[in-house]
């Protein structure tokens, strides 16, 4: 059975694109929708010009009111049958409100090793802190922030001269390869954590 995956952005997308790319091949999953508070966002015109259905659900609007926030998420992917939800660069926070009906079938990246550096600046704080690797890590969403059973990590060497400009495009590199490795196996049912050099 192939599952149907709605993939959460708010900017350029590349991590929904690689994802998308990888479901053209021979996939257990493939794009049903992408979701995006930003109308702007450069995944949704990227999506909308590859014939995936998109939605676009501005937090704006609802102000301080998360809850009516994300029951018109809940409202907009209703009618498309989605299995799996993958953040990919959705930058809003999920209450358990709407997480818990999901859990065990929503997937996230996050620039960081976790557990460390959960939250925002990964890069700058791994800096700062002495850091000799960091890297990036596909987790299963659970109402705490940045938490979860881990589905994969891949580590990148910290280099002396870096800067976390620098360092945050070499691990959004490997973003690009964990990501779609781990969706590919979760959407076959497979949990047991990757871990690539």
């Amino acid at each position: 059975m192939t599952r149907r995956v709605a993939i959460f952005l708010s900017g350029g997308g590349s991590n929904m694109r690689a994802l998308v790319e990888d479901m053209a091949d021979d996939h257990p999953a493939r794009p049903a929708l992408v979701l995006s508070n930003n109308a702007d966002a450069g995944g949704i015109a990227w999506a909308r010009a590859r014939g995936i259905a998109t939605e676009v659900v501005d937090h704006r609007p609802h102000g301080a009111d998360r809850a009516g926030f994300e029951a018109e998420i809940a409202a907009r992917i209703a009618t498309y049958g989605i299995d799996i939800i993958c953040l990919a660069g959705f930058m809003r926070v999920l209450t358990a409100g709407f997480v818990t009906p999901w859990q065990g079938r929503m997937i996230n990246i996050h620039p960081s090793l976790l557990p460390k550096y959960r939250g925002l600046n990964t890069h700058a704080r791994a800096i700062a802190a002495g850091e000799r690797e960091a890297g990036c890590t596909v987790h299963e969403v659970t109402p705490a922030l940045d938490d979860g059973p881990i589905l994969g990590q891949a580590r990148v060497v910290v280099r002396p001269d870096d800067t976390p400009e620098r360092l945050a495009a070499r691990v959004l590199e490997q973003e690009h390869i964990l990501y779609p490795m781990a969706l590919r196996r979760f959407a076959a049912g497979e949990t047991a954590p990757l871990y690539l050099p």
